[in-house]
């Protein structure tokens, strides 16, 4: 665990519980200009002013902002920036049990330390007294920051930790193509529950948590002095009243790392929509072998939640080469080397790819889910989430097993 937090408490306090979400807060942290945490693990580092010399203004042009994707017609709401306080940014990992996941939030929390972050580890989930004991801990800190960022708004963790704080900036950042549900439950005043849950009946402790998890929602709703912001790269409709929208380019991934090598042939990216019980096994590695036949495929970037059993049985039916990235693929492919061509499933990297390879001659294709691989126990909105992740998506082909050759060419652009 890192060194505790100061008596003062940090200005900025985020909570992930997944490498893409350390990343996107990473990336929120770039585009704000975010003042490094002078008692980061990394050591002391310069607080980076959010003020051209001689302006008092403490509004702050937001950079990338002109570049989001409004649909024709939407209003662009007004956003305020608060100048960056001298708490600087702690990020708080509530880590999981998962030993992948854990390996790629430590190399992600390295690279965070690297920027002048202050990272805070939480064995959140070790044993049933970690959550008392790691919920205790953090609750002085809760009432005293002035800013809360979360990755995963539909974490029970970070619902109860919406419960105690007296924040009244709130952010999240993307956590996938959960942010898309997310918007949209908020818009509509639903409960929060994940798309692929849907279907299932509420058990004896979702009943008990609904009054937490109403009291995070209506948190979450802007109104008076709290204020909401919402950090993604995902298409943003049906936008709630009041909430403010950020647009995420990737443009930390880009400074950081690249331009990438560009192989000849084929890489393709896994999904964990078995695991979830969305999609039939043996479909989804017919899916797999067809599409790697046609394309010429090499390499399999697993899901971080993909089992290794399933893994081996791709690989031995296949022959691909089964990589288990120790990064989220965003800096994976930006680092290179990567195929000339990305395959993937409906996911957020059909979103995310393109951005982060912008200016390069990687071409990203998405293939639809075929209705039929869906399981007995898929969410009836299964079907029409994943095929609005792919139909949302920009700068992607279309693929499919059925015809594996692509429908439309768009090399990724910024």
């Amino acid at each position: 665990m890192s060194p505790r937090a100061g008596t003062t408490g940090p200005q900025t306090l985020a909570f992930v519980e997944s490498p893409v979400q350390l990343l996107n807060v990473l990336e929120w942290a770039h585009v704000h200009a975010h003042a490094p945490s002078p008692e980061g693990a990394g050591g002391p580092a310069p607080a980076v002013s959010t003020r051209k010399k001689g302006k008092a203004s403490g509004r702050v042009r937001v950079p990338g902002q002109a570049t989001r994707r409004w649909r024709r017609g939407q209003n662009r709401p007004e956003i305020h920036r608060e100048p960056v306080g001298d708490g600087g940014l702690t990020l708080v990992v509530l880590s999981p049990v998962d030993p992948m996941t854990r390996g790629q939030l430590r190399r992600m929390a390295d690279l965070a330390r690297e920027e002048g972050h202050e990272v805070r580890w939480e064995d959140a989930r070790d044993g049933t007294s970690a959550p008392f004991r790691t919920i205790g801990g953090l609750a002085p800190l809760l009432r005293r920051t002035r800013r809360i960022v979360m990755g995963d708004p539909f974490s029970r963790y970070v619902q109860v930790l919406l419960n105690i704080t007296k924040a009244r900036d709130l952010v999240v950042v993307d956590d996938g193509t959960a942010t898309m549900e997310f918007v949209s439950q908020l818009a509509r005043g639903e409960r929060l529950v994940r798309w692929h849950r849907k279907s299932r009946r509420p058990g004896a402790r979702d009943l008990l948590f609904i009054p937490v998890s109403s009291k995070a929602r209506r948190r979450l709703t802007p109104g008076g002095r709290r204020r909401v912001e919402i950090f993604s790269s995902m298409p943003i409709e049906d936008t709630p009243k009041g909430v403010e929208v950020t647009y995420n380019d990737f443009a930390w991934t880009r400074s950081r790392f690249g331009p990438p090598h560009i192989a000849e042939g084929a890489d393709m990216v896994g999904t964990s929509l078995v695991e979830t019980g969305v999609v039939d096994a043996d479909r989804y590695r017919e899916a797999v072998r067809t599409l790697a036949k046609a394309h010429g495929v090499t390499r399999y970037f697993a899901h971080r939640r993909e089992s290794p059993e399933k893994l081996h049985d791709l690989a031995s039916c296949t022959g691909l080469e089964v990589v288990r990235p120790d990064l989220p693929l965003e800096l994976i492919a930006r680092r290179g080397p990567i195929g000339r061509t990305i395959l993937s499933f409906p996911s957020t990297v059909v979103h995310t790819l393109p951005l982060a390879l912008a200016g390069t001659d990687v071409k990203v294709a998405v293939c639809d889910i075929d209705p039929a691989w869906l399981t007995a126990n898929a969410s009836p909105r299964a079907q029409g989430f994943l095929s609005g992740v792919t139909g949302s998506a920009r700068d992607v082909e279309r693929v499919s097993t059925d015809s594996p050759r692509p429908t439309k060419e768009a090399k990724a652009t910024g």
